[in-house]
């Protein structure tokens, strides 16, 4: 079973006028990832980063980016965000009928394939393509929306999660959460089969108390 304890950082919640310096914190910081959030006002009810922030941020670090894409047609982007050398394409399952056709295109351009499940999605929608991807990104909250508490759920999903994917030959998939991460609630979601936290308002993004880089290690102190 795959026990990496791994901390990504939402960029979405990044100072957007000194967007360079917070990118500059959170390497500092030493985070895993960075999580970079796309959107497309349809999907949900805002939009999000573009890809020439992508580019820079390749410029500034080799830090793995996952792109977590909130859009109601991911295949039209997906040779966008490689070429920016994205690490990791996520897409929503409930936006396609195509699953697998999505799967082998964002594996023919070089990135690693990732799938994201909304708060009341089902696990078994994942029955066909679960060997195939190697990141499902659980949402803790409803997508789109930054600073909203857990859904209660979570801790459950994630362990049903952990057990379908032992259960059906990936036990290597990494389970990320995107929302809700707090102090608090972190060590909880690894406790239960988690990976990847994405880390944002709730944790790291809180100028009032300190800096980006200094939330981050005071975060992992909590979680190792």
């Amino acid at each position: 079973m795959n026990t990496k304890k791994l901390i990504a950082a939402s960029l979405i919640c990044a100072d957007p006028v000194n967007i360079e310096k917070d990118i500059k914190e959170i390497i500092k910081g030493g985070v895993d990832l960075i999580h970079f959030d796309v959107m497309d006002g349809r999907f949900v009810p805002r939009h999000g980063l573009y890809v020439e922030i992508l580019k820079r941020i390749k410029e500034l670090t080799d830090i793995p980016v996952d792109v977590h894409m909130m859009v109601e047609n991911p295949g039209d982007y997906i040779e966008v965000f490689a070429a920016a050398k994205a690490n990791y394409y996520c897409f929503h399952i409930e936006v396609t009928q195509h699953a697998n056709r999505i799967v082998k295109q964002i594996r023919e351009a070089g990135m690693n394939v990732g799938v994201a499940l909304n708060p009341a999605t089902p696990i078994s929608c994942l029955d066909w393509i679960i060997n195939d991807v190697s990141l499902v990104c659980v949402m803790a909250i409803n997508p789109g929306i930054v600073g909203h508490k857990l859904i209660p759920n979570t801790y459950k999903k994630i362990k049903l999660l952990r057990d379908y994917a032992v259960a059906n030959g990936n036990s290597n998939v990494l389970i990320e959460v995107d929302g809700g991460v707090t102090f608090e609630t972190g060590s909880e979601m690894l406790k239960h089969g988690a990976n990847i936290l994405v880390c944002g308002t709730g944790s790291i993004f809180r100028p009032h108390e300190d800096t980006i880089s200094n939330k981050i290690k005071a975060f992992k102190a909590t979680l190792y």
